[in-house]
């Protein structure tokens, strides 16, 4: 069972990491859709732009997300792995989704307006 490979702990840090990344990528798809609206009404480089920025930064987050997902669905790991290592990834693109999440909320909200 993965909780007997990674803790507890670690388990939920990496749930967390994924519910927020799934939110971010919502968040994305919401913005891309405004992006085209505004762009097939204007036609500007700068809505060119945004959409472009969108995408990449939702598949940066698909990618991530599935990066999360991955261990929780095979949960082989090898042994040399300890549990401190297999942890740290996961922490770090907790908190990279989390500020992501934070800054990706601001500009859909300022967009909507």
């Amino acid at each position: 069972m993965v909780t007997e490979v990674i803790g507890p702990t670690i388990l939920i840090v990496i749930y967390l990491a994924v519910a927020i990344g799934i939110a971010n990528v919502c968040l994305l798809v919401g913005l891309l859709y405004t992006y085209w609206k505004t762009y097939k009404e204007v036609k500007s480089k700068f809505t060119i732009g945004l959409l472009y920025f969108a995408t990449f930064l939702l598949i940066q987050n698909i990618l991530v997300t599935m990066a999360l997902i991955i261990p929780l669905i095979l949960p082989v790991i090898p042994s040399e792995i300890s549990h401190s290592d297999f942890g740290r990834p996961h922490i770090a693109l907790f908190f990279i989704n989390l500020i992501q999440l934070v800054a990706l909320s601001i500009l859909y909200k300022i967009t909507k307006e």
